[in-house]
């Protein structure tokens, strides 16, 4: 089973902003450098503007507020932290700048960026709006939004949405990884819905015996590295969003992946990622193509 021998160089990076949501990413965030053997970095961005009215940027007085509430943040997001894991490496960083310039200031030297699904702004409100999109889109590891709280009870299952027709290496190797680690089951889920003016002509079963063996030929070469690993293959007739979603109510964690803009950096999600990060009943992953996840070593490029 694959397990962290050393504590690995590139950090886990949470962004926070004080609220709620934000509290369980940290928290889920925390659990997961542990368990990856990684030092945590907190990031918290001041941004002396917002809501679309400008202010005096050059104001001393309000710089010095904005600072000070950044670090009362930051130190309450540290205690969390510590407290759930006493022996965890957690450092802190205030930026200045706006949240997705904070976290993609991080991205280059992370090993995945986490942040919250709902909140006050900042970075927990990202995936509410076009922010939280551009960073899933413009960072080079995996992006975790944390839905729901962390620590309740396990499921003992992680879920890797799979499209055979797709690059899926990055999504497997983070799922396999993370469910390695949890000591979880490995589900590959793959929904499958044809328009209604053709349904009539395909042979339905025929179909899913195909996907499957294609599924199945993906994910040969990572049953092999993780034999001990129980796996699992879902093909569902059914929008894959929704066939996520179900799979979600029982894992502990979901992976998708996002597509390549060919020639550019960016990444967009397609509307199952981005469906998914809006429904799942769990911490969702967004893994960019050829990513390849490992405990140990910096972050693929």
């Amino acid at each position: 089973m694959a397990q962290p021998s050393q504590t690995s160089t590139a950090p886990v990076v949470v962004g926070t902003d004080g609220s709620a949501g934000a509290e369980h990413a940290v928290a889920w965030a925390a659990d997961e450098a542990m368990l990856r053997g990684r030092p945590l970095r907190i990031v918290h961005a001041v941004q002396p503007w917002g809501m679309g009215t400008a202010v005096v940027v050059g104001s001393a007085d309000l710089m010095v507020s904005l600072e000070g509430s950044g670090r009362l943040v930051l130190e309450e997001a540290e205690r969390l932290a510590r407290r759930r894991h006493p022996e965890l490496e957690v450092g802190t960083e205030l930026v200045m700048g706006s949240p997705e310039q904070a976290l993609q200031g991080q991205a280059d030297t992370a090993f995945e960026i986490v942040v919250g699904s709902h909140g006050t702004g900042g970075f927990a409100g990202l995936l509410l709006g076009s922010t939280g999109l551009h960073v899933a889109g413009h960072t080079p590891g995996p992006v975790v939004i944390v839905r729901g709280e962390a620590g309740g009870p396990a499921h003992g299952e992680v879920v890797a949405g799979i499209d055979p027709s797709v690059e899926s290496r990055g999504v497997l190797e983070y799922a396999f990884e993370a469910a390695s680690l949890r000591k979880a089951r490995l589900r590959a889920v793959h929904g499958w819905r044809l328009p209604a003016r053709i349904a009539d002509g395909v042979d339905a079963e025929q179909t899913a015996r195909s996907l499957r063996r294609s599924i199945e030929e993906a994910i040969a070469p990572l049953r092999d590295r993780y034999p001990e690993l129980e796996t699992v293959i879902d093909v569902v007739r059914d929008h894959p969003v929704h066939a996520l979603t179900v799979a979600s109510q029982r894992a502990d964690l979901v992976a998708v992946g996002a597509h390549d803009r060919r020639g550019l950096r960016a990444l967009r999600l397609g509307s199952v990622s981005h469906g998914i990060v809006h429904h799942a009943r769990c911490p969702v992953a967004i893994v960019r193509p050829g990513v390849v996840s490992h405990t140990s070593g910096d972050p693929a490029s």
